[in-house]
């Protein structure tokens, strides 16, 4: 499934359940320090989320090291890599690229199922909502809402870890649209997100019977333009990872 919506040079790995090879890596202490004390089936997908990691990795060149969550929950990547993982019922999912190729990469799986109506009250702003009647027809088979969502967590994995920023889901605009691509616009100091322009960034969704997937990958060659500008970098892990990479 993140084969569809992964671009070239990213590498990925996906599980369906916690019984395959992804799920009998042995954690690092740190990782495991993490998980000591929780629920059995909390351990069982942060293990196999990090098994599919561990062997995204491998194809990329690059060997496995402890992959710790860090103070904004994303987990810390080896130099001159950049990464998100996902997990929700049933499936897990890790995606990695190299920091010469991608600044920033944010991916997130969701069933597919609507939100319930406070937390879309919550996500969706009028201008998504108004998006969603124009660019969806009435009778659409998709949980917009929580399709947007997924849009929203895949964006916010992106960029806050690269920037080392908190943001909220409010803070970024994101337009859906029918062919499987979304558009972003990210939070700005200087610009309020209630008034969008076209300037932005693209991810990538899609769906199958029971899942949404979206994906956000953010090229180097982008990362030092306009597209960026107001997003002021503040020594997240993977911005540290691409400035080393481009000196």
């Amino acid at each position: 499934m993140i084969a569809e919506v992964v671009p070239a040079g990213v590498r990925a790995r996906e599980a369906f359940d916690d019984d395959g090879p992804d799920s009998a890596i042995t954690l690092f202490a740190t990782e495991q320090a993490v998980v000591d004390g929780v629920l059995d089936e909390r351990r069982r997908e942060f293990t196999t989320v990090r098994g599919c990691a561990r062997a995204a990795l491998t194809v990329l060149g690059v060997a496995p090291a402890p992959l710790v969550p860090g103070p904004l929950g994303a987990p810390g990547w080896p130099a001159g890599v950049v990464g998100s993982m996902t997990h929700c019922r049933n499936y897990r999912a890790a995606a990695v690229a190299l920091t010469e190729d991608f600044a920033a990469l944010g991916i997130d799986a969701e069933p597919r199922e609507p939100l319930p109506r406070f937390m879309a009250e919550r996500i969706v702003t009028d201008v998504e909502a108004r998006w969603l009647r124009q660019d969806f027809p009435s009778a659409v088979a998709l949980p917009l809402d929580r399709l947007l969502f997924c849009a929203k967590e895949a964006s916010y994995k992106a960029f806050s870890p690269w920037t080392g920023t908190r943001f909220g889901f409010r803070d970024f605009t994101v337009r859906l649209r029918p062919d499987g691509t979304f558009h972003i616009i990210p939070p700005t100091p200087e610009k309020p997100i209630s008034s969008p322009d076209p300037a932005g960034l693209t991810g990538r969704w899609t769906a199958c019977s029971s899942l949404l997937l979206s994906v956000v990958a953010l090229s180097a060659s982008c990362a030092p333009n306009d597209h960026l500008d107001g997003l002021t970098p503040k020594a997240g892990k993977n911005w540290d990872n691409w400035k080393q990479s481009t000196r």
